[in-house]
């Protein structure tokens, strides 16, 4: 494998390249690495490489000719090479990338500075463009040896142990297990003791079980792409369950109206029906309708005794499935209370509102929480919103839901529920 590198600073790569598994894989001739000073290829006796922007703008670009006669040297040498262009613009690098990468003979890495290259050069001239991370760096050049770092472990021969390459977080598509050494005991933390346990297939099992709960923890998104047996699954179904203490409150008092004065507001049938249905096909543990009159508390109570077994129950099965989640509570801190006690330790309260009234909990956050196993009650208001003393009150506010063209967001609770619940939910169920 031919790793040929473009930059201004190759003497960047002369520490890294010397050390390690990279530097002794360079010395028996497993893979090769060649930095090109990009200056080289320059047309003026100051070895100019970069130049201002058309049409004005901040910073200096890379100029297209020492570029282009750069890589039309290289590629006029043999074997013929894939072209990369590092780039916070480009695909992101993964593992698969890697391994994509690792099948060709000879790859030219090219290392943009300043504000990037030419855009003809990126355009005419460059096979592949690859970012290392949603984040910018200085150059291309930290970039390059990620990408050699990791497809040179792929060659053959590079890592001594082949099992160790196989067995690496990502290689089969899932994070790895947790490790540990010796001591057996370090600050009272001990080595579970099944990997004291001497039996291999126990051992293995549970390492893949491990390496199946921090993946869902971390990056539930691999899991769909990883290749997993029935065995793996039905783990992953029994880990759900067992993580997923979601349950949702939506109240009708404390809410506001258009004035913003404090009130009780009435059931409607839909948000019954609608919401109930969201709650069970996204796993949620409870859903609770906070409702101070009695009167209206009577109604759902009549509805709810017609579809769980009633009439409604036998005409439509599913719809009383989800309708078995609901219960009926005067107050927000009655549902508190009895979440606590269904759950061991008092909810995490997460509240939502159209306005963003404070600073939010973003949904990837909320959703580690909940991967973790933390027991969660959403809050949603009716009419107008929760009132202030409901949103104060909140462990935190989810962030305002917002369109794709402006700020309109007047929703239905009923939408806002699903589309929140979709946010924070869809890579576990």
């Amino acid at each position: 494998m031919i790793f040929d590198v473009v930059t201004i600073f190759p003497e960047y790569f002369d520490s890294p390249l010397r050390v390690g598994l990279l530097g002794k894989a360079l010395e028996r001739g497993l893979i090769t690495v060649r930095t090109y000073n990009l200056r080289d290829f320059a047309l003026d006796k100051h070895r100019t490489v970069d130049d201002k922007p058309f049409g004005g703008g901040e910073g200096m670009l890379l100029k297209p000719e020492p570029l282009y006669r750069a890589l039309s040297a290289l590629r006029a040498e043999s074997p013929e090479p894939w072209v990369i262009y590092l780039s916070p613009q480009g695909r992101l690098f993964r593992q698969e990338i890697a391994r994509e990468l690792a099948q060709k003979k000879r790859l030219v890495l090219l290392c943009g500075r300043y504000e990037g290259i030419d855009d003809r050069i990126r355009e005419h001239f460059v096979d592949d463009e690859i970012s290392v991370g949603d984040y910018v760096l200085f150059g291309g050049e930290a970039a390059a040896l990620v990408l050699i770092e990791a497809v040179a472990r792929l060659v053959p021969g590079v890592v001594g142990c082949q099992d160790s390459v196989a067995r690496d977080s990502l290689a089969q598509g899932l994070l790895k297990h947790p490790q540990y050494t010796r001591p057996r005991e370090f600050m009272g933390y001990r080595v579970p003791e099944i990997l004291l346990s001497g039996d291999h297939a126990r051992i293995e099992r549970w390492r893949r079980e491990k390496s199946l709960e921090v993946t869902f923890e971390r990056r539930p998104d691999l899991l769909s792409r990883a290749p997993l047996s029935q065995e793996d699954r039905e783990f992953l179904r029994v880990l759900k369950r067992e993580r997923l203490r979601i349950y949702l409150a939506l109240v009708h008092y404390p809410v506001i109206n258009k004035e913003g004065r404090r009130i009780a507001s009435s059931f409607t049938n839909l948000d019954l029906h609608d919401i109930s249905r969201v709650c069970r096909t996204y796993g949620l543990k409870g859903y609770y309708l906070v409702q101070p009159l009695s009167d209206q508390r009577s109604i759902v109570e009549d509805l709810l005794s017609f579809w769980l077994s009633g009439p409604g129950a036998r005409h439509n099965p599913d719809r009383a499935e989800a309708l078995r989640l609901v219960r009926v509570r005067s107050s927000l801190e009655e549902v508190r209370q009895e979440v606590e006690e269904r759950e061991g330790e008092r909810p995490l309260t997460l509240a939502t509102d159209a306005r963003p009234l404070r600073e939010a909990l973003p949904y990837e956050e909320a959703a580690r929480i909940i991967r973790r196993g933390r027991p969660v009650l959403l809050l949603f208001g009716t009419a107008w919103g929760l009132a202030p003393e409901i949103l104060e009150e909140a462990d935190h506010f989810l962030p305002p839901i917002r369109g794709a063209l402006d700020d309109y967001n007047h929703l239905s609770v009923r939408s806002a529920a699903s589309i929140i619940l979709d946010r924070l939910l869809r890579e576990v169920t």
